[in-house]
């Protein structure tokens, strides 16, 4: 299972609702008010988005706080991935990630230089200052998939100064932003530098909800972004997403709300998985939690957790991890509960 959320395979395993703790979605649903925007739109369907999206561009502006300059939209996050690893000749990535990095660059023939996270996933510097040259692209999560890790500030700040001097790109992926805690923002604190040498990729993908309706943005340089237009595809982001765009953004108390769900939630199930002795759940700042497995293999637990109705992230497809992880979601508190009988379950084994 190379990505979350395929329960169309595994259902046949279990006789009843498959809860999915595979796929990392926001557990409080779509905003309110969404479906009927989408009825609403139904009759936009049989005409062309606009090209250039201009109406969805000023709201993502006004939501990222950035100038609609610097505005890329995509078909999700991973097509403004895509179009990024078009325009650099190799790329860098950090192991273990998300795997479309790596899989997006073979696919077009790009040089893939990999380097490994420290042992508590956290960036390696040193590395990066030996392998980096000029026009290499550095693609890094933040927070990483499948760690969950956020880059700290002070590093973070370091990480760009040695890319920018070394004449590279910086390209963080924060599909999982709004998740984190509030300590800094990526996108004002770059904006004053005027997004030099950086692209931020965010999607409604998680946060929102919204996997289905594939809208990804992204803020970065006038020039960079000029650049991507070369290489993207015309109407990426189709009509009932370009509706959903121009709603979502304007949901305050659904934002404020899901963040505070998430803080609560993310404390309580990080405290009771503490507990478990069989297992070791590494700190997360996202919605999911990586878990390395000290008595078992992936394999066995993924079936144990299936036969009762859980169906969990095998990580061994992430290059840099053996079949000793596992990643759960973090979702309500009657199925994050349930998730934390079943480990006590399996002590008891």
């Amino acid at each position: 299972m190379e990505h979350g959320g395929d329960l169309i395979t595994y259902g046949k395993y279990y006789e009843g609702e498959l809860i999915d703790f595979s796929s990392n979605i926001n557990p409080l649903g779509v905003p309110k008010g969404l479906d009927e925007e989408l009825i609403k739109g139904f009759n936009t369907l049989v005409r062309y988005p606009d090209i250039k999206y201009r109406h969805l561009k000023v709201d993502i502006a006004k939501y990222l706080k950035c100038s609609v300059e610097n505005v890329i939209l995509g078909n999700g996050a991973v097509d403004i991935i895509n179009n990024f690893i078009l325009m650099f000749p190799r790329i860098i990535v950090f192991l273990p990630s998300f795997s479309e990095y790596e899989k997006r660059a073979l696919v077009y023939d790009k040089e893939v230089i990999k380097l490994n996270y420290k042992e508590d996933f956290t960036l390696d510097l040193d590395a990066l200052g030996k392998v980096m040259m000029p026009y290499d692209l550095l693609i890094i999560g933040n927070p990483n998939n499948p760690t969950g890790l956020r880059i700290e500030e002070d590093i973070l700040i370091k990480l760009y100064e040695m890319v920018k001097c070394k004449h590279g790109f910086l390209l963080l992926d924060e599909a999982f932003y709004e998740f984190c805690p509030e300590d800094y923002d990526s996108i004002q604190m770059f904006e004053k530098d005027n997004f030099k040498n950086i692209g931020i990729i965010r999607a409604a993908t998680k946060f929102f909800a919204l996997p289905g309706i594939r809208l990804g943005y992204c803020c970065t340089s006038e020039d960079i972004r000029k650049k991507h237009e070369e290489v993207e595809l015309p109407w990426s982001v189709n009509a009932l997403a370009d509706i959903a765009g121009r709603y979502i953004f304007k949901c305050k108390d659904y934002i404020e709300d899901s963040k505070n769900y998430i803080e609560e939630e993310r404390k309580y199930l990080l405290k009771e998985l503490s507990k478990v002795e069989s297992i070791r759940a590494y700190n997360t700042h996202a919605n999911y939690i990586l878990i390395k497995l000290l008595k078992w293999n992936e394999e066995y637990i993924f079936n144990f957790f299936l036969k009762r109705g859980l169906v969990i992230r095998k990580c061994s497809s992430f290059n840099g991890l053996d079949n000793k992880y596992i990643r759960v979601a973090i979702k309500d508190r009657k199925n994050n509960i349930r998730l934390v009988e079943t480990f006590k379950e399996l002590e008891m084994i």
